[in-house]
């Protein structure tokens, strides 16, 4: 299973923000951080915003921060919101001639329901907490709070 860019770049939003939850960052600085597209992150923070999941504050001054405590922001749920559609292969179409008789639908969606599982058992908490000083040294998050 391969998971989008949009879910990736998702996940490394949520990672900078957790790691200095006490300021609003940029789309600029983090597109910059990870050397990422900026318009990709605009696309992203507009979908985690709307969720609630990231807190957007327009205008000067203004920028972007968690929209939850981090141990509230599930790994699972971004997920599911990011792709979408997690079936790992479609089963819908007309035309295949096993479709009756097949097993393989069955096992994928077990295979895909487990990996969920363990996404579900991880927060945003979970993936910084006793990381943040060196989350910051690596994406170069040097500006002072306020």
């Amino acid at each position: 299973m391969n998971l989008t860019r949009h879910t990736d770049y998702a996940l490394r939003v949520l990672m900078y923000l957790g790691s200095q939850p006490e300021r609003l960052a940029t789309i600029s600085e983090i597109a910059q951080s990870y050397a990422i597209s900026r318009n990709h992150l605009m696309k992203v923070v507009h979908e985690l915003g709307r969720a609630g999941i990231v807190r957007t504050v327009r205008g000067h001054g203004g920028g972007i921060q968690l929209g939850r405590d981090p141990a509230a922001i599930n790994v699972g749920e971004v997920v599911r919101l990011m792709e979408g559609n997690l079936d790992i292969i479609d089963c819908a179409k007309p035309g295949c001639p096993i479709a009756a008789a097949c097993g393989l639908r069955g096992v994928l969606d077990e295979a895909r329901d487990a990996f969920l599982a363990v996404l579900d058992s991880y927060s945003l908490q979970d993936l910084i907490q006793s990381r943040r000083t060196r989350l910051k040294s690596l994406l170069r998050i040097e500006r002072p709070v306020g």
